[in-house]
């Protein structure tokens, strides 16, 4: 079998992770936090082809972002910043649902389209994306969004454990540390998914049409 077989536009759905203005743009709290979003743009531009070709072919794009609230911070999730010598309830948090924070930046979801709204690293934990995904006959994911280590690796890890084939456009996604990208593409490799590029799943879905 052959890419263009493995991701066919009839099984496949294109998932875009977290590509928000907190984790994104230069104005968001990543950035005011001193995180490094050298790698960033990169990602959102291959994540933007991947959409289109998505689009072009008739597989879905489905958008996934954090989108917090007071209530959906549990006490363990304070308490762990506690721990690591900060208090969490006296800093901005991150993608406060309504907030400029959570609006996606870069590939945007059209009118059609699904968004995921999570309050976890993974959209498996607290959506329904799973079922979604089998009523629309799809059993394979492609991947693409912020941080490689941590939303990406746990939305990977999460599928498989579904039972879908997940494939990840190395160049698509994107950590604050070239070193954590890296291992964490490794090890996801290893265990979980089949790592791509951009060039590669865009033509197998022209090839498709």
């Amino acid at each position: 079998m052959s890419l263009p077989t493995w991701i066919a536009p009839a099984r496949t759905a294109l998932v875009i992770v977290d590509m928000q203005v907190d984790f994104a743009a230069p104005q968001g709290l990543s950035a005011q936090w001193g995180m490094d979003l050298t790698a960033v743009p990169g990602a959102l531009a291959a994540a933007d082809r991947l959409a289109a070709a998505a689009r072009e072919v008739g597989a879905p794009v489905i958008f996934v972002g954090l989108f917090t609230t007071p209530e959906s911070d549990s006490e363990v999730w304070h308490e762990r910043g506690r721990r690591r010598g900060h208090d969490p309830q006296e800093s901005p948090a991150l993608c406060r649902a309504d907030a400029p924070g959570s609006d996606f930046f870069g590939p945007q979801p059209q009118a059609d389209e699904m968004v995921f709204r999570k309050t976890r690293y993974s959209p498996f934990w607290d959506t329904d994306i799973a079922a979604r995904l089998r009523v629309m006959g799809v059993d394979t994911l492609v991947l693409a969004g912020l941080t490689t280590e941590c939303c990406i690796d746990s939305t990977a890890r999460d599928a498989f454990n579904h039972d879908f084939h997940v494939f990840i456009p190395v160049d698509a996604c994107a950590a604050y540390e070239a070193e954590l990208h890296e291992a964490s593409l490794r090890t996801l490799d290893l265990n979980t998914a089949i790592l791509t590029d951009t060039d590669s799943v865009v033509a197998a879905w022209s090839s498709a049409s």
